[in-house]
């Protein structure tokens, strides 16, 4: 007998490390020649490492879940003098998705239980985690670690394969909004009812209808979302706005709306608070040091989507009014590129302009907040004036902040709100344009 250095074995071109998974064989078994001593994983496939020669694992070099570089040493064998001269050439992988059929003749599938509702892919199951390739389907498929928790498994111990998560996907994901699994037998469980649709025109929703249904679901699956409310009196600014928007185009050349003074009044309220311009990463919150502030506008074809105006605590009313014009132009003429819709941190919507008096919004993932704008509307008020309290005609609206209740608690969510309420009430009126 000999010892035989194991390698984690190249797994493609553009592969340079790998994922164990799990090891199959323990320190002092033995195995066979095309035994499966482990099971890594790439964010491209999962592989099952097979025994070159029979023999006996002396010791493992690296744990479960340990991320190692290709040709690195991660188990001593030792084997026949035999076997040895004729297996040092790296052992032949094979894929765990060539397998897959085989495991399901074989194996029963098993629910995975998450621990909790962070945004960590790791389950209850110490023996058991979503391997790297898995994250990267269902990230891919907008699906959210709970969801995967809840799908049928027949990979070792429990794991999920690929093929699991395909299978599941063209059932037409019948666990989506179903509770995770608990081992509580008197918990409380969704049923699996089957309702009566009806009948009627059936009209088949767009790629991009599919993408944003998918990314609400995955929103509120990920985000606990509350909701906090306050009224703002708009009189300044909508006299002011009318007074001028004749003069604002004349002298520059765009129309003057309500949005690019929104936006305004926005990046200055994050500048104020900057934890709400912020995303979640697992235990850690990524506090973002530019103000990007997205605005969801409508698609002529009814669709919904958030160009993103970059830097906007930066730039003056002028500038913020060409941006927010050019925008919602390329916007409707469906003309916006990559990168006009790219890297927003926090999102207003204004529900107003469909004469909404308020709304609910679903955050923007990964942002942790969003804002939602109601309608401007006359309604009699009372007033403090210095003849005391009066009844006059004024112009409110209603703002609705919906918030990632993870990392925003109730005063920041609250204070930024109405500090936003704050700027818009105390516009000043004398402003020159």
């Amino acid at each position: 007998m000999s010892k035989f250095d194991l390698k984690m074995p190249k797994m493609g071109e553009s592969i340079t490390e790998g994922t164990i998974i799990n090891w199959l064989i323990s320190e002092g078994d033995t195995f066979e020649e095309g035994d499966i001593i482990l099971e890594v994983a790439t964010d491209k496939v999962d592989n099952e490492v097979p025994a070159p020669a029979s023999g006996t694992l002396v010791k493992t070099m690296f744990q479960a879940k340990d991320v190692v570089p290709v040709g690195q040493v991660i188990a001593v064998l030792e084997v026949s003098e035999e076997a040895h001269t004729t297996s040092k050439s790296e052992p032949v992988i094979q894929s765990a998705s060539e397998e897959s059929q085989k495991q399901k003749k074989v194996s029963k599938p098993k629910l995975v239980q998450v621990a909790s509702s962070s945004n960590s892919f790791s389950t209850s199951n110490s023996n058991t985690f979503f391997s790297p390739l898995i994250i990267k389907i269902a990230r891919e498929q907008h699906i959210s670690f709970e969801e995967l928790a809840r799908i049928p498994a027949t990979g070792h111990e429990g794991r999920l394969r690929k093929s699991d998560v395909f299978s599941y996907i063209e059932e037409g994901r019948p666990y989506q909004y179903s509770q995770t699994v608990t081992q509580d037998p008197t918990a409380y469980r969704i049923p699996q009812l089957t309702f009566n649709k009806g009948k009627g025109k059936i009209i088949e929703m767009d790629r991009m209808r599919q993408m944003i249904a998918d990314h609400m679901v995955f929103s509120k699956h990920t985000s606990p979302h509350v909701t906090a409310y306050v009224e703002a009196d708009m009189t300044n600014m909508v006299n002011w706005r009318n007074a001028h928007k004749k003069a604002f185009q004349e002298k520059y050349g765009e129309r003057l709306t309500f949005t690019p003074l929104f936006v305004e009044a926005v990046a200055k309220a994050v500048k104020d608070f900057p934890n709400i311009n912020a995303s979640v990463d697992g235990n850690n919150i990524i506090v973002k040091e530019d103000i990007n502030i997205g605005m969801a506008t409508a698609l002529p074809s009814g669709n919904l989507i958030v160009p993103v105006v970059k830097n906007a605590d930066t730039k003056d009313l002028k500038i913020l009014a060409e941006t927010v014009n050019d925008l919602a132009n390329k916007a409707r003429e469906n003309n916006l590129g990559g990168d006009d819709i790219k890297g927003g941190t926090f999102t207003i919507s204004n529900v107003g302009t469909f004469g909404s008096v308020m709304g609910t919004p679903i955050i923007n993932q990964p942002e942790v907040a969003i804002l939602a704008l109601g309608i401007i509307k006359k309604r009699p008020e009372v007033i403090e004036t210095e003849k005391g309290d009066e009844i006059a005609i004024r112009s409110m609206m209603y703002l609705s902040l919906s918030f990632d209740h993870r990392v925003v608690d109730g005063f920041l969510g609250g204070s930024f709100v109405r500090r936003v309420a704050d700027y818009f009430e105390q516009f000043d009126v004398n402003r020159k344009i």
